[in-house]
């Protein structure tokens, strides 16, 4: 592990981040959020028809 050049890379990436605007940040999150929801909803509806078929949970 080259610590010196690791730490300067690191460094540079710091440098050229930037602050996300508010319009970017919430459509970010909106569509992170709809991912989760759709993944919870997803797990849910397979629990939901595995307790009806005989032999499930």
């Amino acid at each position: 592990m080259n610590t010196p050049k690791d730490l300067s890379s690191y460094i540079r990436v710091l440098k050229l981040a930037s602050t996300p605007s508010w319009d970017e940040f919430s459509k970010v999150s909106t569509i992170a959020g709809l991912g989760i929801l759709l993944v919870g909803l997803l797990g849910f509806s397979i629990f939901a028809i595995m307790s009806f078929v005989p032999g499930g949970p």
